[in-house]
């Protein structure tokens, strides 16, 4: 397995940025998510490590070779990377077993078959080795897509959102035996998504991308516990910000103070707080106005002086009644405006 390096990529379609000075990592054997919202540039990534598509600026790594860079691309068959896309692309006139075997022509036919029953089999899927794509559920059919991508030994393989269009039992059950699977085979993996929960399980590292820009790049709980920006902080989670004045080390808000350390004393600067690090006690200081059930949480806004914001509570927050609010400072950040 190897390494997958973008550094200083630049993608143009059209005169716009796709991709603008990227620069990101997916260590050997580890898992990196790309984590953004549509036109982030997250597919795009995938498409240029794949060689689908040219760099303009910049160049990508695949272990210690160059693959893509202006005038030099490595032919998409030559890189040894798997893809396995949201809508599968199985090829329907094959079997699943056919399907994970059509990668691997340079074996011979008793081999292929051998090799492709024991990938069916590491994903849970031998048993339905022999049914056609039409007659496999939507989880089966991805399964069978990532026993085809692994099934040659690639160098990586880019998962483009495989899980989206799966009900939420089936996502978990096939999210947690891909990365069992990939884990098993020290397969170097990115892996689109555009949810913030699921980004936070799968990854080792963690890409956040916002309009073509690299937001912030780290591990997990790095990125949620210490953003780089407002921007950043959003895409983990849900956030109230508030636009204000540091003061002697501090933002004060409606709902309380929030360390700023490093801003200047009467500089505009930016809160954010997530809404998992609200708390509410009994008081008087502000008024829940809004309720929203969120399993074993309530998702309800609270008011103070004209400002609302959001928490994420214990089930069973007191609708309509006055409360005061605590911050926790591990989930309040501070930012220059």
């Amino acid at each position: 397995m190897s390494s997958v390096t973008l550094s200083h990529v630049r993608r143009v379609y059209a005169g716009a940025a796709a991709l603008d000075d990227v620069s990101l990592s997916a260590p050997e054997a580890k898992v990196l998510a790309l984590l953004g919202p549509s036109g982030s540039g997250k597919s795009t990534v995938l498409r240029l490590i794949a060689g689908l598509e040219p760099v303009d600026a910049g160049e990508v790594r695949i272990g210690a070779d160059v693959v893509s860079a202006p005038g030099r691309t490595v032919p998409a068959e030559a890189r040894r990377v798997g893809m396995v896309f949201q809508d599968y692309a199985l090829f329907p006139h094959l079997t699943a077993a056919a399907n994970v075997a059509f990668g691997l022509d340079k074996l011979g036919r008793a081999e292929r078959e051998a090799q492709a029953l024991r990938w069916l089999d590491r994903v849970g899927l031998k048993r339905r080795a022999h049914a056609y794509p039409h007659e496999l559920s939507g989880g089966e059919q991805q399964r069978v897509a990532l026993a085809r991508a692994l099934a040659p030994k690639p160098r990586a393989v880019l998962l483009d959102e495989p899980f989206s269009g799966l009900d939420p039992v089936q996502r978990a059950e096939l999210r947690d035996a891909s990365l069992a699977a990939l884990a098993e085979t020290g397969t170097t993996t990115l892996f689109v998504t555009h949810d913030a929960e699921e980004a936070l399980l799968v990854a080792d590292r963690l890409a956040i991308l916002k309009a073509g820009k690299l937001l912030q790049e780290g591990a997990p709980r790095e990125a949620y516990d210490h953003p780089a920006s407002i921007d950043a902080a959003a895409a983990l989670g849900p956030i109230n910000v508030f636009d204000g004045r540091a003061e002697n080390g501090v933002i004060v808000t409606p709902f309380g103070a929030i360390a700023a350390p490093g801003l200047n004393s009467g500089a505009p600067a930016r809160a954010a707080v997530r809404a998992e690090a609200l708390a509410l006690t009994p008081g008087a200081r502000a008024r829940v106005v809004d309720l929203r059930p969120h399993g074993a949480h309530d998702l309800v806004r609270v008011e103070a002086k004209g400002v609302v914001w959001r928490a994420l509570v214990p089930a069973r927050a007191p609708l309509g009644e006055n409360v005061d609010v605590q911050i926790q400072p591990a989930g309040a950040f501070a930012f220059p405006s």
